[in-house]
């Protein structure tokens, strides 16, 4: 897989477990308030920066991940994978499945564009987690995507998801224009009856994709656009928390 990042221990991407965090370059969208802008920014192959590993001195490659793994039996619980957009890499299965035999728990977190790789994942039993993110209505996607002909697959992975996933969460990055409360409902009725949905309002205190974004005080929530995003959804998504 082609690595942008490493993170070797963390209490908080994958609940209940103790794990590190390996992020994939390259992403099928342009959120402007993405937290990852260089791994969303890159390619998500060679692109002439480093091995076939990872994207340059300054991140580990696969191998060297791996040796780390080996290493942590007993004392690491888990892997998130993350991203970027980790289902763009070609080889995500054998590299899951390689951390799987090593006696590791997985986590995927996704945007849903490819439901073909979420289907042979689940129909393997290779991810424990998934956490899918859901970045607004149908009406609105195309703002985001850089195909917006992949709406249907995002909708085809949240039927999959709700139906195969062992444990998962949906979840939302709160900014205006991308969520308002009508926008709200419309998403619960997408993923009404889900086990659990997840609305985390959007920092300006990080790089972000479009920094012209971040300089927009319109687009940032208070606590109480919050609560009312929260209960726009409630009816459709009994379980549903601000991160």
């Amino acid at each position: 897989m082609y690595i942008g990042g490493f993170q070797k221990n963390s209490m908080i991407d994958f609940p209940g477990t103790i794990a590190c965090v390996v992020f994939t370059r390259g992403c099928n969208f342009t959120c402007p308030y993405c937290h990852n802008p260089d791994l969303a920014a890159g390619s998500a192959g060679p692109d002439g920066g480093g091995s076939s590993g990872g994207s340059g001195s300054s991140s580990p490659n696969q191998k060297e991940i791996l040796t780390f793994l080996d290493k942590r039996r007993g004392m690491i619980e888990g892997v998130a994978v993350t991203g970027g957009e980790p289902t763009l890499q070609a080889d995500l299965i054998d590299f899951i499945q390689t951390v799987r035999q090593m006696g590791y728990k997985v986590k995927l977190d996704t945007n849903g564009t490819a439901p073909r790789i979420l289907d042979a994942l689940f129909d393997q039993g290779l991810v424990d987690y998934l956490a899918m993110d859901i970045k607004t209505d149908t009406d609105h996607y195309p703002m985001v995507m850089k195909n917006p002909g992949h709406l249907d697959r995002v909708m085809e992975s949240i039927s999959l998801i709700m139906k195969k996933a062992l444990a998962y969460e949906f979840r939302t990055t709160c900014a205006k224009p991308f969520v308002t409360p009508a926008i709200m409902k419309n998403i619960g009725k997408m993923i009404r009856g889900a086990a659990s949905y997840v609305l985390q309002p959007c920092s300006r205190n990080v790089d972000v994709l479009d920094p012209d974004f971040a300089a927009v005080d319109d687009h940032f929530l208070s606590v109480d656009d919050m609560e009312a995003l929260k209960a726009a959804v409630l009816p459709f998504v009994g379980n549903t928390r601000i991160r």
